[in-house]
């Protein structure tokens, strides 16, 4: 999922008819306009020739990439200046020739994303260096706002797993069920309701899955957060932004948070002089963990793939702590017999055999590593069946290279 740049012009855009004013707007500021410039849009300039018009103000929308593909993720984009967006969309797009509805397609940080043209004054035109570029955002986006004019977005996500789609962890299902019933009557439970739970185990065990399908179980607002995210600029920022993530899931509950790699800004009191504003975070999330704010309807749930970083006094705060373990050969089994069932060409070798092949793997190197490769291997070679040496070639590059040097000890 996309989420929208923003910009501090947002207010601009929560209507659609108020864009014209808003472009009207950009064109009456700039300087270098000749004062009879014709107005938006009623006026709009018309000439032979493209090339002898320059761009006075574009309005633009992140678009995407223009493939959906399961190995290409979408990028969180968090922009903050309104202005500098506009001096780095200059450097690569001067002199580009934009119409409403085209495109434009970043070739920087970003290859190959586009940016969709919803209003160039005046059509057909060129980008010049004084053209003024602004950037559309998503009015459904929940925000976070804070004193230093920096957006960070929350975006409730929306998802359409169900706990049968979760192979094994039957623990922390059983956890989960208890959050459902009080998420359903959470008059009966009083001071026992549960607030706090942390999931833990290797990478692609099913933690964030586990969430999602919970959310979406339960109907409930979804906040998925990268505890990275959540790290701010300066002194305070930290403190402020969990507060407020907190706040913004209290006010649409009920709501599950879901902290991904929570020891990034939750480490261990022996790991904290590392960063000078770890503290300060540490505290802040210790005060909303022990709810000093009345976060009614609010569970939070934070995974880690290391527990034994964790801060002591935040893993006290977990009631429950639940370890995903890699599946076992039964799990592995009905996981390739799910994901197979999906492969758009059949699968030579037994799921039987492949568990027996893939032992060690976590549930996502199954798909990702093994049958994603061994599809990809089959297609290339225009094989109509993934056969046995198009999985052992998959084996053999999920293999983890051995990096360590050699003779370091005598």
């Amino acid at each position: 999922m996309i989420i929208p740049i923003t910009c501090k012009y947002f207010n601009y855009f929560q209507q659609s008819n108020q864009i014209n004013d808003f472009v009207g707007e950009l064109v009456q500021s700039n300087n270098n306009i000749p004062e009879k410039a014709p107005k938006f849009p009623s006026e709009m300039v018309q000439a032979n020739s493209i090339d002898e018009i320059e761009t006075r103000a574009l309005v633009l929308e992140g678009a995407g990439y223009p493939f959906k593909l399961s190995i290409m993720e979408p990028p969180k984009i968090e922009m903050f200046d309104r202005d500098l967006f506009e001096q780095y969309a200059k450097e690569q797009w001067l002199g580009s020739a934009v119409s409403e509805g085209s495109y434009l397609f970043d070739q920087k940080i970003l290859p190959d994303f586009g940016f969709k043209v919803i209003t160039a004054v005046p059509n057909n035109s060129i980008i010049s260096e004084d053209t003024s570029i602004v950037l559309l955002v998503n009015e459904n986006k929940q925000k976070i706002f804070d004193s230093q004019n920096k957006d960070i977005n929350l975006t409730s996500v929306e998802s359409n797993l169900s706990f049968d789609d979760i192979i094994g962890q039957k623990h922390a299902k059983s956890k989960c069920k208890v959050i459902k019933k009080y998420f359903k009557t959470p008059e009966i439970f009083g001071d026992w309701t549960p607030k706090n739970v942390l999931f833990y185990g290797p990478p692609g065990t099913g933690k964030t899955m586990l969430a999602k399908s919970l959310a979406n179980e339960l109907d409930a607002t979804l906040y998925l957060v990268k505890a990275t995210n959540l790290i701010g600029d300066h002194v305070g920022d930290g403190a402020r932004q969990i507060h407020e993530l907190f706040e913004t899931a209290s006010n649409n509950s009920p709501s599950l948070i879901f902290l991904d790699e929570i020891d990034s800004i939750a480490l261990h009191r022996n790991f904290q002089a590392l960063r000078g504003d770890v503290s300060e975070i540490v505290n802040s999330l210790l005060s909303e963990m022990d709810g000093i704010s009345d976060n009614e309807g609010v569970v939070t749930i934070a995974a880690t793939n290391n527990p034994e970083q964790l801060d002591y006094a935040v893993r006290s705060r977990f009631e429950d702590e639940f370890n995903f373990t890699l599946p076992d050969k039964k799990e592995r089994i009905a996981i390739l017999d799910k994901y197979i069932e999906t492969l758009p060409i059949k699968v030579e070798p037994t799921s039987k055999l492949l568990a027996e092949l893939t032992k060690g793997m976590s549930g996502r190197d199954i798909k990702e590593k093994i049958l994603k490769s061994s599809l990809h291997h089959a297609i290339s070679n225009d094989n109509e069946v993934i056969s046995m040496e198009d999985i052992r070639n998959a084996l053999k590059n999920a293999k983890p290279k051995d990096s360590s040097p050699k003779n370091m000890f005598i």
